[in-house]
């Protein structure tokens, strides 16, 4: 045997020996990550999944000044209710979807969170006008639909999955009324205002109209006008020159607050009684110190004197500094309802055993089985998802000397 014969058989035989070497190595590695009955699988850590919750409210158009206030209380909610506990455990996610002021917006938000987010349940939308397009999308596919802010009627009667927390308009707009003659007895005259192209403030109109009619106060001129109008001359002139003792108006934040200030501008020195709409301290630096004095009726003090209404007063006054105003505490009102019927749901066999169309529709009958302690007060819900409340208020804006700041003072 030559030399290179010698050497390529070493070569060989060192090669072969190095194989045989990771081979036996290989196999002790697979043999050490093998689970079996002496080598259990190492426990990991990892949190479950967070349960997505989706927020489709407006952040953008003139709905933007009430939708905003529902997503700072829906906000303060997540951090609130994650910090004490959660899901039995699980946090809660909110998937916010910007719902605008319009019907398609509100439909496009609503089918993202459907079905790209796959989120259990959804809070919104902002208006009325959005919730007669927006819930049938969510009520086909049974996913539970709770409205911090729908007001008008037969938003709860659209599908058995949708539910509201905003009490309806035929509990509220009487009281403000009823205000409004405790202040000025001798009213005779009224003059009435309306958006048309809103339908919750076209339904809240007729709830106005109809209780004006049962105080025997005679309507004297029917004024119309859009949500994004931003002169209403005429339509105040008209009104004017009837000489109405009360003005009543149903519009949203933007036109309500310019329509107020031009009545003023034009010399209306009497009572102005407004609609939901005026529920937000967003109208303060639209009419400024022509709001002062104007009644709403209204779902929530931040006096209301309950545990939970104190934690989420000093954590808004904290993030805000400002006192919550009725939006935020009914955005916050939605999640909270959300939090507590899964929490019920989980003790009773966990979410994690069901499928997600499961999920959402035991977190719907859940919903409507519950009763709430919340910021507005004790809530529930009737069979069709109409809220159940108990206590409501009506505030008289009131503005400083300089029109920069104002607040809503509750009357007795």
């Amino acid at each position: 045997m030559n030399f290179w014969q010698n050497c390529s058989m070493g070569k060989a035989t060192r090669l072969s020996g190095i194989l045989l070497g990771l081979s036996g190595w290989v196999l002790s590695l697979a043999a050490c990550q093998s689970p079996g009955a002496d080598n259990p699988p190492a426990a990991t850590n990892a949190a479950p999944p967070a349960i997505p919750l989706g927020i489709a409210l407006a952040q953008t158009s003139n709905l933007a000044l009430l939708g905003q206030e529902s997503v700072n209380g829906a906000k303060i909610a997540e951090d609130y209710f994650n910090q004490n506990g959660g899901v039995n455990g699980t946090r809660l996610k909110l998937i916010f979807q910007d719902a605008a002021g319009d019907e398609a917006s509100a439909i496009n938000a609503f089918q993202t969170l459907i079905t790209q987010a796959r989120v259990v349940g959804i809070v919104g939308p902002s208006s009325s006008q959005q919730a007669f397009s927006a819930n049938p999308i969510a009520d086909r596919a049974r996913v539970p639909v709770i409205g911090p802010t729908n007001t008008a009627k037969g938003v709860p009667e659209i599908g058995p999955f949708i539910a509201r927390v905003a009490s309806p308009v035929t509990v509220l707009a009487p009281n403000s009324l009823q205000a409004a003659l405790k202040l000025n007895p001798n009213i005779k005259r009224v003059a009435v205002f309306y958006a048309q192209n809103d339908a919750f403030s076209q339904s809240e109109t007729i709830i106005f109209q109809e209780a004006l009619k049962r105080q025997q106060l005679p309507i004297v001129t029917l004024q119309t006008f859009q949500t994004t109008d931003s002169d209403f001359q005429t339509q105040a002139t008209a009104a004017i020159k009837l000489k109405p003792d009360l003005i009543v108006i149903s519009g949203l934040a933007a036109d309500s607050g310019n329509l107020v200030r031009q009545i003023r501008e034009l010399g209306y020195a009497g009572l102005i009684v407004g609609g939901n709409g005026f529920n937000t301290p967003n109208i303060f630096p639209v009419c400024k110190q022509l709001c002062d004095g104007v009644l709403v009726a209204q779902a929530y003090s931040p006096e209301h004197a309950n545990p939970i209404n104190q934690a989420f007063r000093d954590a808004y006054k904290k993030r805000y500094k400002q006192e919550p105003p009725q939006f935020s505490a009914q955005g916050f009102t939605a999640v909270q309802v959300f939090v507590e019927a899964l929490r019920t749901l989980d003790r009773s066999e966990k979410l994690n055993r069901y499928s997600l169309a499961e999920q959402r529709a035991k977190l719907n009958q859940q919903i409507l089985a519950g009763t709430y302690d919340t910021p507005l007060g004790e809530i529930s819900f009737t069979p069709e998802g109409e809220v159940i409340q108990k206590q409501f208020y009506v505030a008289q804006i009131k503005m400083d000397a300089t029109g920069d700041k104002g607040k809503f003072v509750f009357l007795k």
